[in-house]
């Protein structure tokens, strides 16, 4: 018997429940008796109609759009098992929001991120489990033990089945400077090269100039990076890809589909062939656009639980 809960129960909220539920079939439990309301001033209402005392609790919850919204859900789920006595309570939070304002980017900015992790922490969370968080350290911002999981395995695992490993036709490119050492690295699992977009404004009131660090002249490109938001950058370096480097064609790869306003257009009228995400977020209705597709994270979650609770190392599913 594991000391610190008898059982594992799973809980999720509004955000995202059919990726609880297939996390729930891989482990091969049952998703928790919970349900998230409102009351009619749209004050969130909770209840929990199973007991929860002494177990080890796993709380689903992205805090995608509506931002806010799911956020609250997971503090008011936290809360709610702490004062049922759980045995310990770990915050599942496959895409993390916030994460983009982790530090004080000019005066008087405030550190979102950092704020985020205090209220988890005072809601009563033990833990924390994520998946590639924007900026890593926010781990750091955490007081309890945050396991931060990489979705570039699974990316690495699709394309090498896709074009094989070491192709000297194919080199992942990173979309700006800011992603050098994500791309860095998961170039590196697919014995592949790469290149660097580099954009900047030159003047004022002119649009942003591309500058391709690399040779993709009659390549085909993986764009990698962690999160697609309205895809303008995105898809622009898509465009300079193949206009200004020459590249061959465009596949792009990121963990979380946030595709705010015209995100899904922009891919649709982009040159990419195809935009790869993981279900971090809930997929996108059949037929949204041809061009996306999802791969499932509920195997690695699955695991990550598993072994949290069996008080077992997390290093191989950084492999």
């Amino acid at each position: 018997m594991i000391s610190h809960g008898k059982d594992i129960k799973v809980f999720c909220g509004n955000s995202n429940r059919p990726l609880a539920e297939e996390v729930c079939r891989c482990i091969g439990i049952r998703l928790g008796d919970l349900a998230v309301s409102h009351f009619a001033d749209g004050e969130i209402s909770l209840s929990l109609y199973e007991t929860v005392r002494g177990s080890d609790v796993f709380l689903i919850q992205s805090t995608c759009a509506p931002v806010n919204e799911n956020l609250m859900e997971l503090l008011i789920m936290i809360d709610a098992c702490r004062r049922a006595s759980a045995g310990r309570i770990t915050a599942v939070i496959p895409y993390f929001g916030y994460a983009r304002q982790d530090r004080k980017a000019k005066s008087h900015d405030p550190i979102s991120a950092k704020l985020v992790a205090n209220l988890i922490t005072s809601a009563g969370a033990d833990r924390v489990l994520t998946l590639d968080l924007h900026a890593p350290q926010i781990q750091g911002f955490f007081d309890i033990p945050v396991d931060n999981l990489m979705a570039a395995p699974l990316f690495a695992e699709y394309y090498i089945k896709k074009f094989g490993e070491g192709n000297p036709d194919v080199i992942v490119v990173s979309p700006d400077v800011g992603s050098v050492a994500r791309a860095r690295n998961f170039s590196r699992r697919l014995g592949l090269g790469l290149a660097i977009v580099d954009k900047r404004r030159e003047k004022a009131n002119q649009s942003e100039v591309m500058n391709i660090i690399g040779d993709v002249s009659g390549k085909t490109v993986i764009l990698f990076d962690d999160m697609v938001d309205t895809g303008g950058s995105l898809c622009g370096a898509a465009n300079a890809l193949v206009e200004r480097g020459g590249a061959k064609e465009v596949y792009a790869c990121a963990t979380h589909a946030v595709l705010s306003g015209p995100a899904v257009e922009r891919i649709n009228a982009s040159v990419l062939k195809e935009m790869l995400f993981c279900n971090s977020i809930p997929e996108l209705p059949e037929k949204a656009c041809d061009k996306i597709k999802f791969l499932s994270v509920a195997h690695m979650f699955a695991e990550a639980i598993d072994r949290v609770y069996e008080e077992l190392s997390m290093s191989t599913l950084f492999n």
